[in-house]
């Protein structure tokens, strides 16, 4: 009773917009002193900061952060969307699908879900307002294809899941692939479905000249590279993540400064939001931690694992009802902010329910489930954060457009995750799939 009141408080303290960080480590600090002792907790603080972030692993975070704000001053999502514009621009909703494209490939390098949908809306909303595109296709598309960046690796917020599981982060980064191109095969047949029912919804055009169409896959060859190097070198052994992390942020670099997209300002701007950002994470993360020791201490996740089999639920019910309060809570926390603040409760509750796989099938399931879900509540109207970063970037769309535009993707998703639930090995193959 005390841990679910100290939970109680932290959901206050963040609801009345206490920084998240804080509100977990003073949240931790009391409950760890209360069911301990406070010269122990004062002993584990003392060992437990310099632990956690001399942790080679951790290293990757500010990185991978680095790489996405690069790449965003670098100029590469407007080649990305350009590239696949002039591919399959002409094809009825030709321009949605490329959006769809191009959000899944600058996912691929910034990881970061609310950057993927800002910086696409600036780019592909005037070309696909400019062609005619209703605002609600539009909008949704875009809204729908920025939560991309959550899933596909190298994803940030599976890095921080993984440190928080002890996953292996290669393997996750495997597990999370098929989902994520599951997901935009889905939006690209939610985009087809859609104008095949309302054709006004997206007019055709002529299509590219083949040189244009070879020109546009030039100018994407750097971020290309950078992709198939990153992960290929990941997947392939030849890198750790930390040193794919390096590497990637050296090449896009270089490729911004060479495109003459990113100059000193942008480099020095880039640094200062990846600091910023990197603070902001490591203190999520250290509090985190210390409210991961509170609940062991308390033996909270075991006893709500106890009340789930008293009360006769099977694992699939209580996994469901785990599910639903995510879609709930992902429609107003960011993804990195809902898992750091929940997965140290849930997956060690779940972790105890059978599932039919072996303990590391079962972490790597989880893990995705549980980003689909939140992936699934950033588009969920009226509140989906993914929604507002649209909406505030195209003002002049009313905002019933904006959420009736989503609710074909919201449908595929729904469906992906059923699907998921009822196929682990989707996301188990890495380790010889379901077990």
């Amino acid at each position: 009773m005390v841990a679910l009141w100290l939970l109680a408080a932290l959901l206050l303290a963040v609801a009345l917009r206490a920084p998240l960080g804080l509100a977990m480590l003073a949240t931790g600090a009391l409950g760890y002193a209360h069911f301990s002792s406070a010269e122990a907790l004062a002993a584990h603080l003392a060992t437990a900061w310099p632990a956690r972030f001399m942790s080679h692993d951790l290293a990757m975070v500010p990185l991978f952060v680095l790489m996405g704000h690069l790449a965003t001053r670098g100029g590469m999502s407007a080649a990305l969307f350009a590239a696949c514009r002039a591919w399959i621009g002409h094809w009825r909703g030709g321009l949605a699908m490329a959006a769809v494209g191009g959000c899944a490939l600058f996912g691929a390098i910034s990881g970061s879900s609310v950057a993927t949908a800002s910086t696409m809306a600036r780019v592909a909303l005037p070309e696909m307002r400019r062609h005619g595109y209703g605002a609600g296709l539009a909008c949704g598309t875009l809204a729908a294809g920025g939560t991309l960046g959550i899933l596909i690796p190298p994803s940030v917020v599976l890095i921080l899941y993984a440190l928080l599981t002890e996953q292996n982060i290669v393997t996750l980064f495997l597990a999370a692939l098929l989902p994520g191109l599951l997901a935009v095969a889905g939006f690209v047949l939610a985009i087809a479905v859609t104008v095949r029912i309302w054709p006004d919804a997206a007019p055709r055009h002529p299509p590219c000249p083949s040189a244009d169409r070879w020109r546009s896959l030039r100018a994407i060859c750097p971020a290309a590279g950078i992709f198939a190097l990153v992960l290929g070198g990941l997947y392939g052994g030849l890198f750790t993540p930390a040193e794919a992390a390096c590497l990637g942020v050296v090449l896009t670099a270089l490729a911004g400064f060479r495109s003459g997209e990113l100059g000193w300002a942008g480099l020095r701007d880039s640094l200062l939001d990846t600091a910023a950002t990197s603070a902001m994470i490591f203190v999520i993360l250290f509090g985190a931690d210390i409210v991961n020791v509170m609940l062991a201490l308390s033996q909270l996740p075991q006893a709500l694992a106890g009340w789930a089999g008293a009360a006769g639920l099977p694992p699939m019910a209580v996994l469901g009802l785990v599910l639903l309060a995510y879609l709930a809570a992902g429609c107003v926390l960011d993804s990195l902010s809902l898992v750091l603040l929940t997965v140290p409760v849930v997956v060690p509750m779940l972790m105890t329910l059978d599932f039919g796989l072996s303990p590391d099938q079962q972490g790597l399931w989880l893990g995705v489930l549980m980003l689909m879900a939140v992936e699934l509540g950033m588009i969920t109207p009226p509140v989906g954060l993914n929604l507002f970063v649209i909406a505030a970037t195209a003002p002049e769309v009313p905002a019933p457009v904006i959420f009736r535009g989503t609710l074909p993707f919201l449908a595929v998703e729904l469906l992906r995750l059923l699907l998921l639930l009822a196929l682990p090995g989707l996301s188990t193959l890495p380790l010889g799939g379901p077990g």
